[in-house]
């Protein structure tokens, strides 16, 4: 009898994920796979032959089997109405799914597609309008798509979140206070949309240039669906302009790639008047939920960072979107 220690959260060996997925999705023996990233999740690239794969381990009580499965079953919906997307690939028995026994516990593991291209954070007002198509062609299949899982509402974005962050914080701050008042702030607005006239659907809640690719005939495609969810497709729309916003610190730039982008997206697609109303609001909602997760999370992916200076960071980037936006929260 060994008396191994508990684990929260392994690194799977790289090499002998090769090899179980030489056998289940009869690659050659001259497969690789490599960790990139040990995240939110662990992502793993493979190479045989010269082509590429992305296998994404999920971390141990994440997200259930269900959970994966609708998010599959949207990719999957996605790529067969040919939309820019990184898509699931089956194995020999046709499972999407591989289940890992870890040491902390059972696993899931998902081989997707490797998404053509490279991503940048720098990008021009041309690779913007494109990203705006590419969302479009993504909602376009997503309006009305329902999945069984998390609806970002009020409760999730907003109420749950706060009290998550405080638990995690404990000490009352100036930033905590802020983040509490504007969380009331949008609810009272969010509860006053007029719903008919908002699109909804699956949303992806995580579109930033982190979780695309970009080739050199401007082919954006997108990846890394595990956020997905239902709610007003307006947020992936303000979602992807708050983050533009923050990786262009000149307003004049921003605004050109802003209106870039979405010009894109209504070449496809319309955004409707109430729509546009939320753009500056929902994206304050999301990063109320990001940074809850950053806490809820934290004991996964080590987030030394997170500390009351980082939330006053990002505190910071909120109150310059506030005040670019002339948004008053009361």
């Amino acid at each position: 009898m060994t008396n191994e220690f508990p684990v929260t959260n392994s690194t799977l060996s790289a090499t002998k994920l090769g090899e179980l997925l030489q056998q289940k999705y009869n690659l050659s023996k001259n497969t690789e796979c490599k960790l990139f990233r040990a995240g939110m999740n662990h992502v793993y690239i493979v190479t045989d032959c010269g082509e590429k794969y992305v296998f994404r381990v999920y971390t141990f009580d994440w997200r259930t089997k269900n959970e994966v499965a609708e998010e599959l079953r949207l990719l999957i919906h996605l790529n067969e109405n040919k939309a820019p997307i990184s898509f699931p690939l089956a194995d020999n028995l046709k499972e999407y799914i591989q289940e890992l026994n870890a040491p902390e516990g059972k696993r899931f593991g998902v081989l997707f597609s490797f998404a053509e291209g490279t991503k940048t954070a720098i990008f021009a007002a041309e690779t913007s309008f494109f990203i705006g198509q590419t969302l479009a062609k993504v909602h376009k299949s997503t309006e009305k798509f329902t999945l069984k899982r998390v609806t970002y509402d009020n409760k999730v974005l907003l109420i749950d979140s706060v009290k998550r962050t405080r638990q995690f914080f404990k000490k009352e701050t100036n930033d905590t206070v802020f983040l509490e008042k504007m969380a009331d702030f949008l609810q009272k607005e969010f509860n006053n949309v007029d719903k008919e006239k908002i699109r909804f659907g699956a949303v992806h809640l995580d579109v930033w240039f982190d979780n695309m690719h970009f080739n050199e005939d401007d082919k954006v495609t997108l990846f890394d669906f595990d956020f997905c969810g239902n709610g007003w497709l307006c947020l992936d729309i303000s979602y992807f302009l708050f983050q533009l916003f923050s990786t262009n610190l000149n307003e004049n730039d921003y605004k050109i790639k802003a209106e870039s982008f979405l010009e894109g997206y209504e070449t496809v697609t319309e955004i409707n008047k109430e729509e546009k109303r939320l753009l500056p609001l929902a994206c304050l909602a999301i990063m109320t939920y990001y940074i809850s997760m950053q806490c809820d999370r934290y004991d996964y992916w080590t987030n030394i960072f997170l500390n009351e200076d980082h939330l006053k960071r990002v505190v910071g980037n909120l109150k310059r979107w506030i005040l670019f936006n002339e948004i008053e929260i009361e």
